[in-house]
């Protein structure tokens, strides 16, 4: 059997794997590269535009990224990491428009005013505190705050209309926030370097095996779903960018980072209305507080969305318990992954997190009344009939080892890089697809370290991402600069 060389090997068709192909391939035309996937067309598990948010997660709205200490005290590091992280992805897609290689802006992203919306004399405090202090910091500044009804109504008239008076109710905004429909932009990156050299795509082929050759290089066996032929890849460098199925191929990879690591699947549900009458009078992503136990993704949110060019509204998420690592898995994904380096600190967690378990299995058993119950907490005159539940994708928190030998269940997303360069993964969530240019960076620079030190890498990376090398969190005037050009290309900017 013939085994194709590669310099790259991305496995998985999702943005992950398109963002870091596409950085690569600016950065060095000449490398070799193969994506597979395992389906029969790309972007279709966690990155399509019905299995996630959508929200350009920045920080503005997400309430779970500012939580607040038993003192009062509102802690924002969080949100201004992943807000600068955002504006790194915000930049490289300007750039990619500008040189044509993306189309026009409003076939992936559109703007979509970023709410936070609560209820109740504590809920308010906390968001007043948290809005003064995000608001000190230039990253936030454009945001406001009101208690007013009347401008609430302007905001989000579904929110408001036919809320109970009396009900103490406070909302923030920022005016740029973005939509997203990652689905779409992934579709339009792998389009380009398909038409690109030395770009090779492989649908319909699951990974077999992983493994590592004496030579260093690492030994990809695919499978052919239409001929049943196994193919054979050889890499310097693989990219595990897929989803809840990275974790598995990473413990086939042994190498010494990827011990201790485990995963927790959680599966979605959204509620969706497509009446144009309901529709038409919500322009926004509208967020409110998660109940106590449940996961960062399920903070429930109201939001305009635009799938493949098509408005519509989605509720939720609602989260539930299953086995599969992917919407497309295997009930024994979960089961699959328990091996003897990562069972102590999955049992560990497994023990620590009972009120999750209860909120999940909570969230499996209610009913279609149920969901719209929760919904009117967001639109008080929605009715039942008007929405219907779609599933979303597959979520895979990550269990890691803690100090003490057990676990902790970690809520955001993080790469796992061999020590030597040649392999990298991404685990976990949100805010996921938003920091992918973030996240690839530092797949760059783990992974290509002598070869990102050259000045030819250093330019080329300053031109893709203007603020490269520099702190946005720190930066006031080039925050500003960038941001100017990127609401301006994206045609973001607020009128």
């Amino acid at each position: 059997m013939a085994v194709r060389q590669a310099d790259v090997v991305l496995v998985g068709g999702g943005v992950m794997s398109a963002t870091l192909g596409m950085m690569l391939r600016q950065l060095d035309p000449s490398l070799d590269i193969v994506m597979v996937e395992r389906l029969d067309h790309v972007a279709h598990e966690s990155t399509d535009g019905w299995n996630n948010a959508g929200t350009g997660h920045a920080g503005y709205c997400e309430l779970n990224y500012t939580p607040e200490g038993d003192d009062g005290d509102v802690a924002i590091d969080r949100a201004l990491t992943i807000n600068a992280s955002f504006e790194i992805s915000l930049q490289l897609w300007s750039w990619l428009v500008e040189q044509g290689m993306l189309p026009d802006p409003k076939s992936f992203i559109n703007r979509t005013p970023h709410m936070s919306f609560v209820w109740g004399d504590d809920s308010v405090a906390f968001l007043k505190r948290r809005f003064e202090k995000l608001k000190g910091h230039h990253l936030f500044r454009e945001m406001e705050y009101t208690e007013s009804p009347d401008v609430l109504k302007q905001w989000m008239p579904l929110v408001v209309d036919n809320r109970d008076p009396m009900q103490k109710v406070a909302a923030t905004r920022i005016g740029h926030g973005a939509d997203v429909d990652f689905g779409s932009l992934t579709r339009s990156m792998v389009k380009h370097l398909e038409s690109t050299e030395n770009f090779e795509l492989m649908l319909g082929c699951p990974v077999q095996d992983l493994s590592r050759r004496k030579n260093g290089r690492w030994k990809v066996e695919v499978k052919d779903q239409k001929t049943g032929e196994r193919k054979k890849l050889e890499a310097g460098f693989v990219f595990l960018g897929a989803g809840g199925g990275a974790l598995p191929m990473l413990q086939k990879s042994d190498i010494d980072e990827s011990k201790g690591y485990g995963g927790f699947p959680v599966s979605g549900q959204w509620l969706v209305c497509q009446k144009p009458d309901i529709v038409e009078q919500h322009r926004a992503k509208v967020y409110g507080k998660a109940p106590i136990g449940a996961p960062p993704m399920s903070v429930p949110h109201l939001d305009t969305r635009i799938i493949n060019g098509k408005p519509a509204l989605l509720f939720g998420p609602f989260a539930g318990f299953t086995t599969r690592f992917l919407k497309q898995g295997s009930i024994f994904d979960l089961f699959g992954s328990v091996k003897p380096t990562n069972l102590r600190p999955m049992l560990s967690v497994s023990r620590t997190n009972m009120d999750l378990t209860r909120y999940l299995i909570g969230e499996v058993f209610q009913s279609h009344g149920d969901r719209v119950a929760a919904l009117r907490n967001f639109f008080p005159n929605a009715r039942e009939e008007d929405w219907k539940l779609q599933d979303a994708g597959q979520r895979v928190q990550i269990i890691k080892k803690a100090k003490g030998g057990g676990g902790k269940l970690e809520f955001g997303t993080e790469i796992v890089a061999a020590k030597d360069g040649t392999l990298a993964a991404l685990l976990g969530a949100s805010p996921g697809a938003s920091t992918a240019a973030h996240a690839m960076l530092d797949v760059i620079h783990r992974c290509f370290p002598e070869r990102v030190k050259t000045e030819e890498w250093q330019a080329r990376l300053r031109e893709l991402i203007p603020s490269y090398g520099e702190s946005l969190v720190d930066n006031d005037e080039l925050l500003t600069r960038v941001r100017e050009r990127t609401l301006n290309t994206l045609r973001l900017k607020e009128d």
